[in-house]
Formats: C-alpha cells, structure tokens, sequence
C-alpha cells in the first residue's frame, strides 16, 4: 500500500473537479493510507467525508482576491489586464506559493515524504514540493494540453505569459529544482508528466482534443444513488412535481439577480425552483428583498444534496463551475450554464458543443433570456435525448473507481 498526499485550496469546490474527494476515498477504501492537505476552513467538511485532514498554514491559492476597483473608472485595456492579472495572482503569487511550499516540506520533515502527491490542478505549490521530493504528481480535474502558440495571443495575455514564466523561474530557482511540473513556453500552467485525470469524456473536449496530451486520461463519472435518507423538504414536495435547480455554487454567490431571474424562469415552465444560495453571508435586507423577487412555492437553501435532488429535476441553471457541470452531466440532466469568472466559461461553451445545453452571457440574462432558454429546452426531445446519452458515456468509463487505479499505478 502506497502512500499519498491529496493537496487542495481551501475551497469546498477545490475538492470537487468531478471526482477529486470521491477518488481519495477510493483508495481509502482499498487500503492506501491518504492524507488531505488543505487549509483550516476545509477540516470539517474532509474529516465528514472519512479522509484524513492536516491543516496548512498556506496553500499558495490567493483568497479571497483583494476588491476589484471601479472598472468603469478606467479604461477598457486596463480593465480587460487586470483581470487576467489576478487570475495570474489567484495561483501564483511568488511569496504565498514559497510559504505552502515550506509548509509541505515542514510536514515531510515531520512525517516522512509520500510516495504521490495528487493534486488541485492549480496549486504551484504541489507542483513544486513534488519537484523537491522527487514524488510523482497527479493533477486531477484537468487535462494536461500542448503549449499555446504565442503568435494567437493578445498582447496583454502576452505580457503576461512573460511573467508567469518569470514567476515559475525564481520560484524554482529559489528551492533548486527544474521545474519539471510545468508547461514552458507561453502561458504555462501546471502540468504532470505521467497523469492527469478529468472526470468527463473525450466528447466534452471535442473542439481541444488535438492539444491534450497522452497522459491525459478520460474517467468520466456516473450518478450514485445517496447512501443517506433524502432531507425532509424534498420528501414534502410530491414526488410527481418537476423541480428546477439554480444555484451558484459556494463562491459566486453574490448574484441575487440571478437567483430570481433564473427562479421565476424554472416557475413560469411549471416547475418547482430550487435555489441554492451557499453559505456567504448575505446582508439581511438583501436577502428579505431576494425572498420577494422569487415566485411563489420556490424553495430557498444553502445547500442541496445532488445525489438526492438531480434526479427529481428537469433541469439545471447555474454558473459553470465544474463540480456543478459535472453533477448535471452525470444526471442526464439538461443545462443553462451563465458562467460569472474563470474557467466557467470554458464549461458553458462545453455544454453549447454537446448539445445538452445553452451557454448565457450576463447580458443574456439581463434582457431576459433565461426564460426564453427554459421554455426552449423544455420543448426539445432532442437536448434531453443528447443528456441522456452523454451521462451513459461518462458511466462507462469507470469514473471514480477508474480514477483511483490509475492514480495506483503511478506507484507501481
């Protein structure tokens, strides 16, 4: 049995990536001793889920990200640089990712090294303190993919690209290693030479399968049936009502519009919403005034089982995040993805490209068009026809058990 350290930022999403949380509890199961390495805020909810949990002083991921200023004070380049500035500074700001670093190492020298670390497809640190203990590193939830040609960059992403470079030299020169877990060229990022697990199917990556690389392999994932009793509201709607999940996830909750937008779209094609608010904070007037603007009957929450809840929905509406996408994916469940930042982007564009849903931007939602976008998918046989299909893909390639062989073998 083999050792390994799972490392994540300190966000509950972090933990997700499809798969990420139930893949260390694979090899739990099957006899590996695994230890989660994240910050404080995550220790409850790991130790809940059976893993083992040590906390960091510092996992190298910048959050939260300090206040955007008023873009419309200053000019349209310098809003579009500064945005992908902190994307850049969110993972890889030298002096937090030398901390985690140190802080890993501060643990080997206590514990002894393991034989892999598995990791959040972000975190220069794990990519690093791999480097120096000369371990194998698995990413998972992202593919590793060829370099970008910098001559289709924009100029800002190019100075940037100069940068990243920059950063990833002085951190590897400041702990004497190669930098062997990174990309080169333009716009690095992290990337393992022997593993990268993704909890999709080739097809969802249609239009990039040219630019990722063999090691690169393809899990998917099937809906589990809940080991736990359903929560009692969701027993008190009759079991013959259709219900429509909203949510933004944990981070992106901010968007009170959104909720009641996409709430009075579900109610208006005869469906129950769900809307999932997270657990930031939300000032008491804002929320009373968010209770006011949902249609009658919807169900508010912090939180929703997925395991119990997808399989009642007709559809979800939500930001993209992968954990999110992914769920819906896994459920047949056809989409109306409104990415607010990031990767969520990617993921709408995805779901356009399978045909399982729409990709909105927020001007499309503004003028309305989540109502339009729920009538349209309710009608088409031939969305929920694709979900369906695309979920039996991603149950035939193995998912998470598949996932813990192959991050096994990187061990012998």
């Amino acid at each position: 049995m083999a050792t390994f350290w799972f490392v994540s930022a300190p966000l509950y999403s972090h933990t997700d990536w499809g798969g990420f949380l139930k893949t260390a509890q694979v090899l739990k199961a099957h006899g590996h001793e695994i230890l989660w390495l994240s910050e404080a805020p995550l220790e409850n909810a790991i130790r809940r889920s059976g893993v083992p949990f040590v906390s960091l002083r510092e996992t190298g991921w910048l959050w939260p990200p300090p206040a955007p200023p008023d873009l419309s004070q200053i000019a349209p380049q310098e809003a579009i640089s500064l945005r992908y500035r902190r994307a850049l500074n969110t993972w890889l700001s030298e002096e937090l990712v030398a901390d985690a670093v140190e802080a890993m190492l501060d643990l080997e020298d206590e514990i002894g090294a393991p034989d892999a670390i598995v990791s959040d497809p972000f975190l220069s640190a794990s990519a690093i303190t791999a480097d120096i203990l000369d371990v194998p590193l698995v990413i998972c939830g992202w593919p590793a993919q060829t370099t970008l040609d910098e001559q289709r960059l924009f100029p800002v992403q190019r100075d940037l690209s100069s940068d990243s470079q920059q950063r990833i030299q002085r951190l590897c020169d400041r702990f004497r290693v190669e930098g062997r877990n990174f990309s080169k060229g333009a716009a690095p990022s992290i990337r393992s030479e022997l593993l990268h697990i993704v909890y999709f199917t080739p097809e969802w990556y249609q239009t990039e399968l040219p630019t990722i690389l063999p090691q690169t392999q393809f899990v998917g994932g099937r809906a589990e049936a809940p080991d736990d009793p359903p929560p009692q509201w969701l027993l008190d709607i009759p079991p013959e009502t259709p219900l429509g999940l909203v949510t933004l996830g944990t981070s992106f909750t901010g968007d009170l519009g959104f909720y009641s937008w996409a709430a009075q779209a579900v109610a208006s094609a005869g469906m129950i919403p769900l809307v999932t608010i997270g657990w930031n904070p939300i000032a008491p007037e804002r929320k009373a005034e968010l209770k006011r603007a949902l249609p009658a009957g919807t169900r508010l929450l912090n939180w929703a089982p997925y395991d119990h809840v997808l399989p009642r929905c007709r559809i979800a509406i939500h930001h993209g995040g992968v954990g999110t996408t992914h769920a819906a994916v896994a459920h047949g469940l056809p989409q109306i993805v409104a990415p607010h930042a990031a990767d969520q982007r990617i993921q709408g564009r995805r779901a356009a490209e399978a045909k399982v849903g729409l990709n909105l931007t927020a001007r499309d939602v503004r003028q309305g068009q989540l109502r339009e976008g729920v009538h349209a998918i309710m009608e088409a046989d031939w969305v929920r026809e694709n979900a369906r299909r695309l979920a039996a893909e991603m149950a035939g390639l193995g998912g998470v058990e598949r996932a813990g062989e192959l991050v096994a073998g990187v061990v012998g």
